[in-house]
């Protein structure tokens, strides 16, 4: 189970939220991009990036010079949220329109990984969760660039899951209104593979 602390305890909409680390672990490995937020000389910064898993560690990667990589190396607080959207939840009112999600925020303290063995093993995960038959027949990471890039890890302690599922949920006095109402599910789908004229 995830921790609960003073930021990861739900207010709203407590009956969608959950501990569980499997589902957590299922949402963080799905997903491609989470967003970081953390305190950049005084004010809140939220970055997109790409995040990657190994067991109960959840890891970064950027150049030495970035804003985020600093922050996340120094182990400043920080949170990261991964969020999946799987349907548009059209409901007879305005009011009750939603989506179908699944999400994960967590909140902790990174820190920088510098030994190269254990920089190659993770970006080998890395490029595994993006593509993972080609793992093996690509280039592996030499020693500049294991050098030239940051990589910082995150344990998965204190977070929650939030998951919104089924159809809309219309007041009684709007089951009659005459529109369409329901759910258009979503799914990021891979498109055709355009070659590299190289």
């Amino acid at each position: 189970m995830l921790k609960q602390g003073a930021h990861s305890t739900p207010h709203r909409k407590v009956d969608r939220v959950s501990l569980d680390r499997a589902a957590a672990y299922e949402i963080l490995d799905e997903a491609l991009i989470c967003h970081v937020g953390f305190i950049a000389d005084g004010s809140p910064v939220v970055i997109p990036t790409i995040h990657w898993r190994i067991g109960d560690r959840l890891y970064f990667h950027g150049s030495h010079g970035s804003r985020m990589g600093q922050t996340m190396a120094a182990g400043h607080a920080i949170c990261v949220t991964a969020t999946l959207l799987d349907g548009l939840v059209l409901a007879r009112s305005a009011f009750h329109h939603s989506m179908n999600f699944r999400s994960v925020v967590l909140f902790g303290k990174a820190w920088e990984i510098d030994d190269p063995s254990d920089k190659a093993i993770a970006f080998d995960a890395l490029m595994a969760k993006m593509t993972p038959d080609r793992c093996t027949a690509i280039r592996p990471a030499n020693a500049r660039e294991l050098a030239t890039t940051k990589l910082v890890a995150l344990t998965i302690d204190e977070g929650s899951v939030k998951v919104r599922r089924g159809p809309p949920i219309d007041s009684a006095e709007d089951i009659a209104w005459p529109v369409w109402a329901g759910v258009v599910p979503l799914a990021l789908t891979p498109g055709t593979p355009v070659a590299d004229k190289a």
